[in-house]
């Protein structure tokens, strides 16, 4: 049936003259605000706030607010209980009329109001309501207000306010609390923190003590910032009013609690994880914003092509462990929410224990952790087993009985999903093996792993791209990646000033194949799997990050402050110990040569003329970061050499590179084709000889 376009919301009808055709079009009532339609309307088209104003400004033939230039002498002839009720700002002022930048053109009890209480006419200009919101609480001094809800908190003044955060008793989606909270300064400044925190897209906001005054600090693209301060006094009071809604004890100071609420902010409900910690006398508060209507399938989280169809390929197993790694805030829940919601399809039984239940997933039996009722992890997965479950989600597997319960139920044919803390793809089976489980039962119950991490997004509405003469910080960042900046974040109203808007996954996704379980079992350690892992065809965390760089999306800048820490430990495990290299050739001159070459870079060097002789040094000693090999030698020859060394369990992930005289197509279909990693023509050139052994070792990440 066709779409009734005369039924959808005004902002869409106004894309859609303008030649932007939304991907999805959500359920929106045409009598929905626009200040909290805005943001579902960017998103289903695919464009920012700067640009939906463009081209409401082109429709209705105004123009897009510039609010950096606003005359101070307009804010003041305008009362500010009318400005924010009518979610507007002014810009400019004459004798006769008055400009304003507002979201809604098409509001004309504003007009009517604003023309009432300033006695001008009045003209609009277009904005987002971010930036309106923001010029709102800059213009007319937000810390001016919380100073005066701060006034009042401090003498017990009762001011009566209309409320933007309701509290709702139970977390039911469909519950609604039976009163308003009260309207008290401690409420109101509670409030406030929260609902700025939300409009701001944080994921959790930071209430810290100091001596005399406090910060709250609110996480943003998984930076915090600082939001505002408090006097210590205010604080107590505040965290006093968290605990409450939180269901925690206030009289107890002296131990860490948890708790958690559900709050509706503008309509749409949201759950907060609350803890408290005692710290310097006082209380640490972190509130932990878990948007419940946020889950997505896989195809909506912006996955790189080529880790989604790996990951996609570990799906389709119906027994086995499938894990997820990365630090907390990684974006690890979210992946593996968007693969249930792909999995569940009627005609599997998909259970799962978690610790918090972070969203409500239809067909999917969820599970709460309740360590007070005796409800752990490995007790849930138990029971869960008596289920018969096809597909189980595990929150994350912490001790060793969790472990051996989800191994044991991958091994009788059920396929489990869970998170672990990790470094990396690779760093999951030592994981698990510190935590008890024996590398055979490792080897034979895992399917995959995959590592995540999110890399914050340049703002469209303010980078710039990068021309000419590079930064001495991108001209280092550079040569240390070797990749080229595309963009540089710069800062504006709609990113906060901080250049970056959004996050994008950056992933690695390993499949264990026969040869990785084989690895596995005989304990080879990080070194070996990784590399089996990459030539299995897994990206590693860095090339998916600088894939994210080529495309001009983010910095080398961001790609440093995440990643950069994982690349420092690789170069400090490459630096523990000189590269051994062994040379065979039959060629007594190519091999003092090359040996020559190489020594003079730093690395150890062993000769051998021929394969045999290879293998037994090989065989006695397989420790070796590469092997270079001559393809056509007496007694073993190197194509032998090659298959002996990727047929053996403790070289079968040793680097090869092949020196040859054939050139073409043909010759390096063959050479890769019979496990080289590389390739080099017989005439030696010293720097290009020396750049594919730099190369190779480097991607060997010995």
């Amino acid at each position: 049936m066709e779409e009734d376009v005369s039924s959808a919301h005004w902002l869409f009808r106004v894309a859609e003259r303008a030649g932007v055709q939304p991907v999805d079009r959500p359920a929106l009532a045409p009598s929905t605000p626009v200040r909290d339609a805005w943001g579902r309307v960017t998103k289903a088209l695919g464009v920012n706030d700067r640009e939906l104003a463009r081209i409401v400004a082109q429709h209705f033939r105004l123009e897009v607010a510039d609010l950096d230039q606003a005359d101070p002498e307009a804010v003041e002839i305008v009362p500010e209980s009318v400005a924010r009720k009518f979610h507007i700002f002014p810009l400019a002022l004459t004798d006769r009329q008055l400009t304003v930048a507002t979201c809604d053109p098409t509001d004309l009890d504003a007009e009517r109001s604003l023309a009432f209480a300033t006695g001008r006419s009045i003209q609009f200009q277009v904005a987002s309501p971010a930036e309106v919101r923001r010029a709102l609480d800059g213009g007319f001094t937000n810390d001016s207000v919380l100073e005066s809800l701060l006034d009042d908190l401090t003498t017990g003044t009762i001011r009566n306010a209309a409320e933007d955060v309701e509290v709702l008793e139970d977390r039911r989606p469909d519950s609604v609390s039976e009163e308003d909270a009260d309207s008290g300064p401690v409420i109101q400044v509670t409030n406030l923190i929260i609902r700025e925190a939300i409009e701001a897209g944080a994921s959790d906001i930071h209430i810290e003590p100091g001596r005399e005054r406090g910060k709250v600090r609110i996480r943003v693209d998984g930076v915090l910032r600082t939001h505002m301060e408090l006097p210590v006094q205010a604080m107590s009071r505040i965290i006093s009013r968290i605990k409450i809604t939180g269901k925690l004890d206030i009289t107890d100071r002296l131990r860490p609690q948890d708790g958690k609420a559900r709050v509706r902010v503008r309509g749409q409900a949201y759950d907060l994880r609350i803890s408290t910690l005692p710290a310097g006398g006082a209380e640490k508060c972190v509130i932990r914003i878990l948007d419940s209507t946020a889950a997505q399938t896989l195809d909506d989280l912006n996955l790189a092509e080529h880790e989604l169809g790996r990951f996609k390929d570990l799906l389709k197993y119906r027994e086995g462990v499938v894990l997820v790694t990365g630090p907390t805030g990684s974006g690890k829940t979210t992946t593996l929410y968007g693969a249930l919601r792909g999995l569940a399809d009627g005609k599997v039984n998909i259970m799962t224990v978690e610790d918090p239940v972070e969203y409500d997933l239809p067909a999917v039996t969820q599970t709460q952790v309740e360590k007070k009722q005796g409800m752990t992890f490995a007790s849930a997965l138990r029971a869960i087993l008596r289920q018969d479950p096809d597909i189980i989600l595990v929150g994350e597997i912490r001790d060793r009985e969790t472990a051996e319960t989800a191994a044991q139920a991958a091994l009788t044919g059920h396929l489990v999903l869970a998170t672990v803390h990790a470094n990396d793809a690779v760093s999951a089976v030592a994981r698990l093996a510190d935590l008890g489980l024996q590398h055979s039962t490792v080897a034979t119950a895992l399917r995959g792993a995959l590592a995540q991490r999110l890399l914050r997004s340049v703002c469209s509405a303010c980078a710039e791209p990068v021309r000419g003469t590079l930064t001495d910080d991108e001209e280092r960042l550079r040569r240390a990646y070797e990749a080229e900046p595309l963009v540089r974040a710069v800062g504006c109203s709609e990113c906060g000033f901080t250049g970056y808007r959004g996050r994008l996954p950056v992933q690695e996704v390993m499949i264990f194949d026969p040869r990785i379980q084989e690895a596995i079992e005989l304990r080879k350690g990080h070194a070996t799997l990784q590399r089996l892992a990459v030539q299995g065809g897994m990206r590693t965390l860095k090339d998916s990050a600088l894939d994210w760089v080529a495309q001009g999306r983010t910095t080398l800048v961001e790609v440093e402050r995440v990643i950069g820490q994982m690349q420092d430990h690789e170069e400090a495990e490459e630096r523990k110990g000189t590269p051994r290299i062994l040379i065979v050739d039959d060629e007594e001159e190519a091999r003092q040569m090359m040996a020559t070459f190489l020594r003079e870079e730093g690395y150890e060097v062993r000769t051998a003329e021929d394969g045999q002789k290879a293998m037994d040094i090989l065989s006695r000693d397989p420790n070796w970061s590469l092997v270079i090999l001559d393809l056509l030698m007496p007694r073993m020859d190197g194509r032998e050499l090659l298959r002996w060394i990727r047929g053996a369990v403790d070289t079968l992930a040793l680097p090869v590179l092949v020196r040859t005289g054939k050139e073409g197509d043909e010759a390096e279909v063959e050479i890769l084709g019979a496990g080289a990693d590389d390739y080099l023509l017989k005439d030696i050139q010293a720097q290009r000889f020396l750049a594919r052994v730099r190369a190779i070792l480097r991607r060997a990440a010995l």
